[in-house]
């Protein structure tokens, strides 16, 4: 007799991104788009949490509507290089063996999250870059796509204000736009997806901490599951995704004073953005040290929760603006 897995114990939270976003710079067309844009993609991944599936399934599906969305900085609507190109972050990670993928500056992959997933499932390796990352994933049934595809006006406007700024010069509303996805399933494995188009007018090949295990994303069932969004150097440098892991792990904290702990040695050394994180149990969280991030959370049996700016209450999750 096959075992049935009950279905009633999951839990999946979403971001798009987190940064300058306030109630008086934020349009209310702009505001419900992304809500929606949210909804769709706790939808995506819940409705496969919902049946048995698994979070590494959930976490690609959730991460892939967010792709397609161009309100967000990752697949379509990404920003440019200084150079007027898009280069495409994006990693997986399977908590059940720490299994892991991700791909650096693609740029032909229509979803650079499932050529990830590609590299996890169907290579040796954990990260490949460039034209071979899109030749693998090609190779590998992921859909290929012009590069033109991935373009929006909004973003070319966005390129050319930082050129006029200059290099080494940031626009103080600055929003990073990373998207991310992390679930917990009804059979207790946990996942992380990250994806983004990095920053603004990059130069020089730049990759941020999205594709980078343990910087931007990392899963292990033993601890949880972290998507990050923000000044990736600092991630990088701090190990925030990994660093949050090890704490509950290690320390025996509860995923948000890890998440806190963490952000906070974050900002020290000037790094600002956010987090999301799901347990082993999965009890959900989220930190960010900026005025709004675009986030979410679908739990089995609760209702959806989506918010954007800091000052917005959730009863289903002891989310933190730190």
């Amino acid at each position: 007799m096959t075992d049935v897995i009950p279905t009633d114990n999951w839990t999946l939270v979403i971001h798009g991104g987190a940064g300058a976003m306030t109630r008086a710079t934020k349009s209310p067309e702009r505001e419900q788009a992304a809500r929606a844009a949210l909804a769709r993609a706790l939808d995506a991944g819940g409705r496969i949490l919902s049946v048995g599936g698994s979070a590494v399934d959930a976490v690609q599906a959730a991460v892939q509507a967010l792709e397609d969305d161009p309100h967000f900085n990752a697949g379509r609507g990404s920003v440019f290089t200084h150079d007027g190109q898009i280069e495409l972050d994006a990693a997986i990670m399977d908590g059940n063996g720490r299994r892991a993928g991700a791909v650096a500056a693609v740029t032909r992959s229509r979803n650079p999250i499932a050529a990830a997933r590609a590299v996890m499932d169907h290579s040796p390796h954990v990260l490949l870059s460039g034209p071979g990352a899109d030749a693998f994933a090609a190779a590998n049934e992921v859909q290929q796509t012009d590069p033109t595809y991935f373009h929006t006006p909004h973003r070319w406007a966005q390129l050319e204000k930082a050129r006029e700024l200059g290099d080494g010069h940031f626009d103080a509303d600055v929003k990073f736009g990373t998207v991310g996805a992390v679930a917990r399933d009804a059979a207790g494995h946990v996942a992380a997806a990250t994806s983004t188009g990095g920053l603004t007018g990059k130069r020089w090949g730049r990759i941020g901490d999205s594709p980078l295990i343990g910087a931007g994303t990392y899963a292990d069932d033993r601890a949880g599951a972290v998507s990050a969004t923000g000044s990736g150097e600092f991630y990088i440098r701090e190990g925030v995704a990994h660093e949050i892991c090890a704490r509950v792990r290690l320390l025996r904290e509860g995923v948000q004073a890890a998440a806190d702990f963490v952000q906070a040695e974050t900002r020290e050394l000037g790094g600002v953005g956010g987090v999301i994180i799901v347990g082993a149990d999965g009890t959900p969280a989220w930190s960010f040290n900026t005025p709004g991030m675009y986030r979410a959370v679908l739990r089995s049996g609760q209702d959806p929760v989506v918010a954007i700016f800091g000052d917005e209450p959730s009863d289903v999750v002891v989310g933190q603006h730190t």
